[in-house]
């Protein structure tokens, strides 16, 4: 099969990609800007485009099929080549969909935690050598790549984004799988620029449960008053089961976990990482993998890539970095790190990087967010702002919609490196924890 990649570079696109190379797929893909670490790893597969930008030419009736990514616009034109063509176009939701539909789909959703929970059920499920496809939107320890699509696994195990699934099919992602199985972790509202009301974002969970195959199992996070509420109205003939806040002991710094074969040492700390666990024990239990298997394979979970990663670790300092963007995110990241260390000197730095994030009408939605900090950063790039085509910001209007005391916002990376530097000049314990989808235009957190 011959297929072509529009907008290649993305988490989940090359990934999908370097899934698809594997099973002997002819791959090839256009982008017009691709980062690390997907330009590397697309090139020691030799999938790299050889030059950024689009390129109707590629676009031809031997290619089977376009996978095309949500990066790339409606007007573009490989795309628009594609169709006058008649090319099959899928959205890679889409796609994933029409490779699994034989399989048990086991989805797993929410406004938070959905790749913390979907990595700690893949850890466990590859510690047991028990095999199955999957779908996750960070980088595991012990994982080539993040999406495996086979011919012969009952299970395949999808993290289900509800963000639209391409510029020409406005559906959420997570609308495309139709599970079998199913979590939904918390509701909070995100994704300013498509679902502008919070009730157009709630809706869509809604669907979402009624998407489901009947019969089916949904496991509800219910320490969510929003989630609770969604699953309880929702009449879909499947199967519902809560989950909750599991008991656990912090003690100097060290989490561990009461459980029926004793205390459990974690490597993950934070009570939403609690509440995530307790959900991917449930949803390993539907898998067929038993308690005792789960708490035998959770101590050595350290953690998806930029969830709560420790990138740095001294006597003196300790780095922790994050994906956290959407205020209940940021909330949750916070008050994590404030509970496992409550005496340390804490710094919070987040970055607003993410259309709902930059835009001034959403950013009420962040008040109190960062209160358990003891010295609260705030990171915004004008020309991120002006790129968005949003109206721009100022220092002023951001302390104002944060309103929260101490806090201090920076335009320059620099500037703000160089107060991060300033804090760390005493002999203090220091944590610092950096918040962002983007990278704070390039700053090394390891070299402080």
């Amino acid at each position: 099969m011959k297929v072509h990649f529009i907008a290649i570079g993305g988490s989940a696109m090359h990934n999908l990609a370097l899934a698809l190379h594997s099973k002997g797929y002819q791959i090839s893909g256009s982008d017009d800007e691709i980062f690390e670490p997907s330009k590397s790893r697309l090139s020691s597969k030799g999938l790299l485009p050889e030059k950024f930008g689009w390129t109707p030419d590629k676009i031809n009736d031997t290619l089977d099929y376009i996978i095309l990514g949500m990066h790339a616009r409606p007007d573009n034109p490989e795309l628009l080549r594609a169709q006058e063509l008649g090319l099959k176009v899928y959205s890679y939701p889409e796609f994933i969909y029409e490779q699994c539909k034989t399989k048990t789909r086991v989805a797993i959703a929410g406004s938070h935690g959905k790749t913390s929970i979907t990595a700690m059920i893949l850890h466990v499920l590859h510690f047991h050598k028990m095999d199955c496809d999957f779908m996750v939107g960070a980088q595991l320890e012990g994982f080539d790549t993040m999406v495996q699509l086979t011919d012969h696994n009952e299970f395949v195990l999808l993290e289900a984004d509800e963000y639209l699934s391409s510029p020409i099919d406005l559906r959420p992602k997570f609308l495309h799988y139709k599970p079998n199985i199913a979590l939904i972790s918390g509701i909070s509202w995100d994704h300013y620029n498509v679902f502008p009301t919070y009730e157009d974002y709630y809706h869509q969970f809604d669907l979402f449960i009624s998407s489901m195959e009947s019969g089916g199992a949904l496991i509800y996070n219910k320490e969510d008053n929003e989630v609770v509420k969604v699953t309880e109205a929702n009449c879909h003939e499947i199967k519902k089961f809560a989950y909750g806040m599991p008991d656990y002991i912090v003690k100097d710094g060290e989490v561990s976990l009461p459980t029926p074969e004793g205390d459990v040492e974690l490597s993950i700390f934070g009570r939403h990482n609690m509440n995530n666990l307790d959900g991917a024990r449930w949803i390993c239990n539907q898998m067929g993998l038993t308690d005792a298997q789960f708490y035998e394979a959770i101590p050595t979970f350290k953690g998806a890539s930029n969830r709560l990663e420790c990138v740095k670790k001294s006597e003196r300092l300790n780095v922790y970095r994050d994906f956290a963007h959407a205020p209940s995110k940021v909330s949750a990241t916070v008050n994590a790190v404030r509970e496992n260390f409550p005496k340390a000197k804490f710094i919070a730095c987040f970055e607003l990087h993410t259309f709902s994030s930059l835009n001034i009408e959403f950013m009420d939605q962040y008040k109190g967010s960062l209160a358990a900090a003891d010295k609260p950063m705030v990171y915004f790039n004008p020309d991120v702002v002006a790129h968005k085509k949003l109206p721009s910001l100022s220092v002023d209007a951001v302390q104002q919609k944060f309103n929260e005391p101490g806090l201090e916002v920076f335009e320059n990376n620099q500037k703000l490196l160089q107060r991060i530097k300033e804090e760390l000049a005493s002999n203090e314990k220091v944590i610092l924890l950096v918040m962002s989808s983007g990278n704070f235009d390039g700053i090394d957190w390891t070299n402080l």
